[in-house]
């Protein structure tokens, strides 16, 4: 009997209840770094990017228009996508490796239900050591520390020094060389110049070349898929773009109508298409999850909007470090053949800590006390396109530390400005604000234009209260 793959990207068919004798599901969830609602077809009608794999795997599964990071970051994003836990939670430093024993993650939960786990890709959750690794000596708190049983990528972002490769413990070659800094452009102050091929001055290992990097990990990731035994499995696709730098291969330069930008994401959509139809053709794809997401939205300015006439956010407000809905509003597509409905939409809010519920569900099991505090299985909204809302609250982090909630369709932000990456483009943004915070109805008024602070006093002094107890009491 084939087993069914639970591979979280973006898709899924048919509403049909899992039965008692099904097999469990193995679980592929892709990550992409950095890339916004609005980038793919299938959320904007009129990206200028072309995004035909996603698209079709929306078209196969179900498209959830409501879905967040938990941060508006890559770090903390990541943290809370492993362990269910928003997170504030966590008082450790990224130095010594924000996992713990306090916090289960994803993949220990799989593994104690029989999963063969894998990663591939950007860890970015700190590793000890990872600055300067010792020689032959094995990494500690990375993620074979954290339930995984195989890794095979990169300690952070692909414009974070040192740049070498791991695999499982060790790196692959010690990072002896150095390399120079690659400019990069953007109209905000000269720091900010985070957009094109920029990357930071460091240490590299000699045969490290960040062009090759995605294109390496989706082979790694292929590989794995084609060798895995017939127990179920676990592969979190951890992918480093479109986040800069944006260095579209020769085939894919000049492949979209939005620069190198919307090249590199046309790269990263090509390169899902060919693991999925890998996937087909080893007859897995009818018994797989696939879940396709982002870890928080784009850096991408009104200047390239203009430029490109393609916005890469589509009707949200801000980018990346926001707390408007630009920064952590994420596409979010599941495909689960026979269980998901193809074609169809889901409108309730969850959160990217809801994975780790989720997948206790999928592996039959009851998640301890006190683990995953912050997560709610979101695969009855899977399974029933018209079911209510799973979670009437949220919190999420910005860049600058700040947080919102949201209640409903309501969404208090407790600053005068966005608290991420806008206010530095525009310092007027906060300044021009006559009020200490920004409250918005989603509902009627997506693109956060209407600040309604002023307007009700009683709910934003009852949803500050609720955030400050949120906060203060873990």
């Amino acid at each position: 009997m084939k087993k069914l793959l639970f591979i979280i990207a973006c898709t899924l068919c048919s509403c049909a209840q899992p039965a008692a004798s099904d097999p469990l599901p193995n679980i592929l969830f892709i990550l992409a770094d950095d890339m916004g609602y609005g980038d793919l077809g299938c959320y904007n009608p009129n990206s200028n990017i072309q995004t035909p794999h996603l698209d079709q795997l929306a078209a196969a599964g179900m498209r959830f228009t409501d879905a967040h990071a938990p941060a508006a970051w890559c770090v903390p994003s990541r943290f809370g996508l492993l362990t269910g836990t928003y997170p504030f939670r966590n008082g450790r430093s990224y130095q010594e490796g924000l996992m713990s024993d306090q916090f289960p993650t994803v993949a220990s939960v799989l593994k104690s239900a029989g999963y063969q786990t894998a990663m591939v890709g950007k860890w970015h959750q700190g590793i000890l050591d990872e600055k300067n690794p010792p020689a032959k000596q094995d990494l500690v708190n990375g993620p074979l520390d954290n339930g995984f049983d195989y890794f095979f990528g990169i300690p952070a972002s692909l414009d974070i020094p040192p740049y070498y490769y791991i695999k499982n413990k060790r790196p692959v070659a010690m990072p002896t060389d150095s390399i120079g800094p690659s400019e990069g452009w953007g109209p905000a102050p000269n720091k900010w110049k985070i957009q094109g091929p920029f990357w930071r001055e460091g240490k590299i290992a000699p045969a490290y070349r960040h062009e090759e990097v995605l294109g390496k990990f989706f082979d790694e990731a292929d590989a794995y898929l084609k060798k895995v035994d017939k127990n179920p499995f676990f592969l979190y696709l951890a992918l480093p773009a479109p986040h800069t730098p944006w260095l579209p291969d020769g085939d894919h330069q000049g492949s979209s109508q939005a620069g190198d930008y919307g090249d590199f994401v046309k790269q990263v959509d090509d390169h899902i298409g060919a693991l999925l139809q890998s996937l087909g053709e080893q007859g897995l794809a009818e018994n797989t999850v696939v879940i396709f997401s982002s870890d928080n939205g784009p850096v991408w300015y009104p200047e390239d909007e203009a430029r490109f006439a393609h916005r890469a956010t589509g009707p949200l407000a801000g980018m990346k470090g926001d707390a408007l809905e630009g920064g952590h509003r994420m596409p979010f597509i599941v495909r689960w053949p026979a269980k998901v409905e193809a074609g169809s939409t889901q409108d309730a809010m969850i959160c990217f800590t809801d994975f780790l519920a989720s997948c206790a569900e999928l592996s039959d099991q009851t998640l301890a006390a006190g683990v995953g505090q912050d997560s709610k299985s979101f695969v009855p909204l899977m399974l029933d396109p018209q079911l209510g809302r799973i979670r009437e609250e949220l919190i999420v982090q910005t860049t600058g530390k700040k947080h919102m909630i949201r209640q409903g369709d309501w969404k208090l932000i407790p600053s005068k400005g966005s608290g991420g990456f806008w206010d530095l483009y525009d310092p007027d943004y906060a300044s021009s604000n006559p009020h200490e915070g920004r409250l918005y109805h989603l509902a009627e008024d997506l693109g956060e234009q209407d600040n309604l602070y002023g307007e009700y006093p009683e709910r934003v002094k009852a949803m500050t209260e609720a955030l400050n107890k949120r906060l203060i009491s873990e």
